[in-house]
């Protein structure tokens, strides 16, 4: 067994350029490596955080499952309840989005419903966003566009529990 290196402080601000230079080059795997080291230096860290979410989320087109549960854990860590529901719907959207480019039968249903909760997710982030900030309100119109471009809806049947007897 591989005992992982620890970098050191002063390696921080480069290591994060190198993340995102990875992420640029579609390479998030290793910019997620590279987060990890940095989180495991300064776990507070929270470039890193954010480097950390996107380059996990940048990885839902090539995983057959998405890791959704792992991006999301990560939002707790955040700081500002802007930042919680804009990286939040930025989880919905990508997998939405992921689901969308698997072009499997009937998933039409489930891209609505992810970029659904995904502009839900940027109006609460938008109701609290910083002055000049409209990054929500462009992510809203990119999944409302593409919801009317591809004329996506709702599945017309939702399951209704049947009352007891």
């Amino acid at each position: 067994m591989h005992q992982l290196k620890r970098i050191s402080r002063e390696s921080i601000q480069g290591a994060l350029e190198k993340a995102e230079r990875y992420r640029v080059l579609n390479e998030p795997a290793m910019a997620e490596s590279i987060c990890l080291d940095i989180l495991e230096t300064d776990p507070k860290n929270s470039p890193a955080i954010t480097t950390l979410l996107l380059a996990i989320t940048d990885q839902f087109n090539t995983s057959a499952t998405g890791d959704v549960s792992r991006a999301r854990e990560l939002l707790h860590h955040l700081k500002s309840e802007y930042e919680k529901n804009y990286y939040a719907g930025i989880i919905s959207e990508r997998e939405g989005l992921a689901i969308f480019n698997r072009r499997m039968a009937g998933s039409q249903y489930a891209v609505y419903e992810w970029l659904n909760e995904a502009m839900d997710y940027f109006e609460k982030a938008e109701a609290v966003r910083p002055p000049g900030n409209d990054d929500a309100i462009l992510r809203w119109n990119t999944c409302a566009r593409m919801i009317m471009r591809y004329h996506l809806e709702p599945a017309n049947e939702k399951y209704v529990e049947p009352p007891l007897e």
